[in-house]
């Protein structure tokens, strides 16, 4: 299910010059943000659990998600490259499963790790808010990445598309829309995180065990579907 040379080829449209540029511009902001309230306020675990929600996990968590996700596949088939791909002796599936383990792992080093770092300035891990949001980041990374090489897979606007949700569904209506974020990978997120730190510090309007299997099907059906999409794509470029 995973394919070495399709990695690299991902691995090296995702992380060029261009592309690396931008995912850095977002850990950048957080830890600059991180340093000034720090400086500013001192050590707060209530702050420090406001900026890591309110930015990492809300803001840029789901942005580099739009950036890896979608890079991971849209590029190709834009530009027409995919079918050069297509013509090699790898399995659909195979395709799909391996770009998204690519993208998943773009966006946890580029969100997860820097959302740790925030957290030990803020803070140093007080109420382990830290350690919390980072696990959600990384659970989050999982399924934006899969939603977002679903996205890439079905619409050539995936990034706008992908832009419009993180910013508009995930940081605006999850937060102000008691009914949106029942269907949002944020809250999704934050109730594993609330389990983690248990310090009162961190809350979410969806019960753990409820977030975990929408968390797992949503990861699973969009990969699935991804998949689906990309053997349809094959026959149209076959006909």
């Amino acid at each position: 299910m995973y394919d070495p040379t399709v990695a690299r080829l991902t691995y090296r449209a995702l992380l060029g010059r261009r592309r690396a540029a931008i995912l850095f511009v977002l850990p950048a902001l957080l830890l600059l943000i991180a340093a000034a309230v720090r400086t500013f306020n001192g050590a707060d675990d209530q702050i420090a659990a406001d900026v890591l929600g309110g930015f990492a996990l809300a803001t840029m968590v789901p942005l580099i998600g739009v950036i890896a996700g979608t890079g991971a596949i849209g590029p190709e088939i834009d530009d027409g490259s995919i079918v050069y791909l297509l013509a090699k002796p790898v399995k659909r599936p195979t395709i799909i499963f391996t770009k998204l383990i690519v993208a998943i792992a773009v966006t946890m080093v580029f969100s997860a790790v820097p959302t740790f770092l925030a957290g030990l300035i803020l803070n140093g891990n007080g109420g382990q808010v830290a350690v919390a949001y980072t696990v959600a980041a990384l659970v989050a990374s999982i399924a934006y990445s899969a939603l977002f090489l679903l996205l890439g897979t079905v619409s050539r606007h995936a990034v706008v598309i992908g832009l419009v949700y993180a910013l508009l569904w995930e940081a605006l209506f999850g937060s102000l829309i008691a009914g949106a974020r029942t269907l949002s990978v944020q809250q999704w997120a934050l109730a594993v995180a609330e389990e983690v730190s248990g310090a009162g510090l961190i809350a979410s309007d969806v019960a753990l065990p409820v977030a975990t299997v929408l968390l797992a099907g949503v990861t699973v059906a969009a990969t699935w579907y991804a998949g689906q999409k990309l053997r349809t794509l094959t026959l149209a470029g076959d006909e």
